[in-house]
């Protein structure tokens, strides 16, 4: 089992779970996920912070943001400024559960960062 936490976020990995493996969560929220919806969602959050990363030099520090992005069963927002954003996700499967987190800042961004490591450590 591999877990990360901190203030108002928590990703957690373990196979021996068997279907539902990967557990993230925010404040109050928490929920399951497969292995095919864990990756769909690093993807989806990487991306975002791809395309902030991207657009920062381009912001006036009074400048605020708002990327969404649909990408199957997710769909996710980044909002915020240059410095520092919240992330709101969306896991809308044709059926069975669906599931809804948001992390704000700087939760948003450290909860990503253990995504990127979690996902890094299983290759």
């Amino acid at each position: 089992m591999i877990q990360q936490e901190g203030a108002g976020w928590r990703v957690s990995r373990d196979p021996s779970r068997g279907h539902y493996c990967v557990l993230v969560g925010g404040e109050r929220w928490a929920f399951e996920l497969t292995e095919s919806e864990w990756r769909d969602l690093v993807d989806l959050v990487m991306t975002l912070e791809q395309q902030h990363r991207g657009l920062v030099d381009q912001l006036m520090p009074e400048e605020a943001i708002e990327l969404e992005l649909d990408r199957g069963v997710w769909w996710g927002c980044l909002s915020g400024d240059r410095n520092q954003w919240d992330l709101r996700i969306l896991l809308t499967p044709l059926e069975g559960r669906a599931a809804e987190g948001e992390w704000t800042a700087p939760a948003a961004a450290a909860a990503v960062a253990a995504m990127r490591t979690l996902w890094d450590s299983q290759r």
